[in-house]
């Protein structure tokens, strides 16, 4: 065996991509989690078409799946080390991804002229010389696959279904990883089918000693050692942003002491929020699949009325249709949490890529004047947290709170440490007492002007609520002028005076930066990772995140004004720019924005902050 000496790197991109149909999500998945179980930090991005089945060999048919591995990761990186191509379409999709001087791996089988034509090749890449400043390996995984299995499987169709394990196992050596990790999976994933999981087990095995049998001179083959993460102690999971959101309602049904309801409809890239929470009935959720978006939204409003902690979960098309019924909570002051996955617009747009264009809409789409408090969770792990602190709000202050995600973070994943429910605070709704005789259903704690919560059924508590404008205090139906001018101030003052709780926004960097860099929600990663390399570089550059968004928190006036040069970055055309213009006017903010249906790259940024720096 000849192979380049090991190559010692902080972190890895590794892209795996081919047709749809060919496993490259679970390709990526198993190799992200046995990196993880072999202690590297990690961090993915599910890169799929929104066609069911596109065409065989089609540009548009290409799925992918990129995992980024190392030390301390924050996003699921830039270019790729190392390009896993399944056919001649994939190849022709991702190279841009691939960095100069990286490895492409390529299944040398799959580039036959009416693949390479119908990828729109003129000619086939692997011989034009086109591929000069890549580290090029053709392997011939077609045809070893179907040597591995032709004992097991008959059938060609089903020998070429384990390719995208030959190609895992090159990928473990490659990076020195342990086969017994996938063994395990596939024993449970496959428990009863042994035939499967032999030949599954066999063709991964192929792949690794393909490499560790090819000459150098060949195929040259990188050997690479990749950094443990240095993490907290605990128990950690590889977790995607939208099952995090189902945990972490879980966790705050738990806190509240009331069941967990959630009415849905099914839409990308939001549905495994429903699907996990369908799961777990064992926990008190309750789950219903409604027939449209409407319906979910509304349904859960009836929950909320019943005393359930009522969630509905959609993205953006979804959001527009339920603006109606959530003017409705917020006339009605009933807690409502919904969860939007963004995704790209307008219409059906891009459903399976990512976006930040629903804040304007979750700002201010509705009739009327109907406030919502609006946060954002900004990694995969930590949209646990941040449904928990949805809901917390939602219950204590007895209006909709609309969580922010992205398909950047739900579909992707990062290693989550599996918290204990002792971490987390109680959570109080504002329950009234049976039989209060000083029980009104719109008066208000004059602190906080929420009102108590009167669940049907409680003993002297009957009471009116509804769509149309309350009297004041006693709930009955006004149209009287100055009443509805009071509820409207009432409405919007809880919603302002939660900025009084909110923890203050936290810079890191220094204070006396050149440059202060914005963001909010799922770009969180990408930004982390550019100033951290700019301050390492000897820049002056600072940063704040945002997550609350509506109220902001109180010192965020202050932060601005201490800096003369400001960037706000985020994916879609300058929404929450134009919200801080419109809340602080007279501070010049510059602003960087990207509507591809892709997160922000790292160089990409820095890039751009050079430029602002340099000005």
């Amino acid at each position: 065996m000849t192979v380049k000496d090991v190559i010692k790197k902080e972190d890895v991109v590794v892209k795996f991509v081919g047709d749809s149909g060919d496993g490259m999500q679970l390709t990526g998945t198993l190799f992200s989690d046995t990196s993880a179980l072999d202690g590297n930090d990690i961090a993915t991005f599910p890169d799929y078409p929104a066609e069911i089945r596109a065409p065989h060999n089609t540009v548009s048919g290409v799925s992918g799946f990129q995992v980024h591995i190392g030390k301390k990761i924050y996003s699921s990186g830039d270019k790729a080390d190392v390009l896993v191509s399944m056919n001649p379409a994939s190849l022709k999709a991702n190279l841009k991804w691939a960095k100069i001087g990286g490895t492409i791996i390529v299944d040398a089988d799959t580039f036959v002229e009416e693949a390479i034509e119908k990828a729109g090749y003129k000619q086939n890449p692997l011989t034009d010389d086109s591929l000069s400043s890549y580290n090029v390996v053709k392997a011939p995984i077609t045809k070893l696959t179907i040597e591995a299995v032709k004992d097991i499987f008959p059938d060609r169709k089903s020998q070429e279904r384990c390719r995208n394990m030959f190609a895992l196992g090159m990928i473990f050596f490659i990076f020195g990883k342990d086969l017994k990790h996938t063994d395990e999976y596939l024993e449970k994933k496959f428990k009863g089918k042994d035939a499967v999981i032999d030949a599954n087990k066999k063709v991964v095995r192929a792949g690794y000693n393909f490499c560790e049998n090819t000459d150098e001179q060949e195929r040259p083959l990188p050997k690479v050692e990749v950094a443990e993460a240095d993490m907290e102690k605990g128990k950690y999971r590889n977790i995607t942003g939208n099952i995090a959101t189902a945990w972490g309602l879980l966790a705050a049904s738990e806190k509240a002491g009331i069941p967990l309801f959630l009415g849905s409809y099914p839409i990308t890239p939001a549905t495994d929020i429903l699907v996990e929470l369908c799961k777990r009935k064992s926990l008190g959720a309750r789950v219903f699949q409604a027939e449209d978006e409407i319906a979910g939204i509304c349904s859960a409003i009836g929950a909320s009325f019943a005393g359930a902690m009522a969630c509905t979960s959609t993205s953006g098309p979804g959001l527009s249709l339920k603006s109606e019924a959530i003017g409705l909570a917020v006339m009605l002051e009933l807690p409502l949490i919904v969860v939007d996955v963004q995704r790209g617009g307008p219409s059906t747009g891009l459903p399976t890529k990512t976006e930040q264009s629903d804040l304007n809409q979750a700002l201010f789409g509705r009739n009327g004047e109907a406030p919502c408090i609006v946060i954002a969770s900004s990694s995969s792990a930590n949209c646990f947290n941040w449904a928990f602190e949805a809901a917390k709000l939602s219950l204590e202050n007895m209006t909709p709170v609309i969580l922010l995600s992205d398909g950047y973070l739900g579909n992707g994943s990062q290693l989550f440490r599996i918290p204990k429910m002792s971490e987390f605070p109680k959570i109080n709704p504002p329950f009234a007492t049976p039989n209060d005789p000083n029980y009104a259903p719109y008066r208000r704690d004059p602190k906080t002007l929420v009102r108590q919560w009167a669940i049907p059924g409680m003993e002297g508590l009957r009471h009116r609520i509804g769509g149309l404008e309350k009297q004041d205090i006693i709930g009955s139906v006004s149209t009287d002028n100055e009443n509805h001018q009071k509820m409207v101030n009432y409405r919007q003052e809880k919603v302002n005076r939660i900025a009084d709780r909110l923890p203050l926004q936290q810079v890191q960097g220094d204070e006396d930066a050149d440059l202060l860099v914005i963001g909010w929600g799922g770009t969180a990663g990408a930004l982390t990772g550019a100033v951290k390399e700019m301050r390492e570089e000897g820049k002056k550059v600072a940063y704040t995140h945002f997550n609350y968004i509506h109220p902001l928190p109180k010192n965020t006036g202050d932060i601005l004004r201490k800096y003369k040069k400001i960037v706000v970055c985020e994916l879609n055309m300058g929404q929450f720019v134009n919200y801080l213009r419109m809340n602080f006017q007279g501070i010049l903010f510059h602003q960087y924005n990207k509507v591809q249906g892709l997160p922000f790259e790292v160089s990409e940024l820095k890039e751009e902050f050079n430029k602002i720096l340099g000005e």
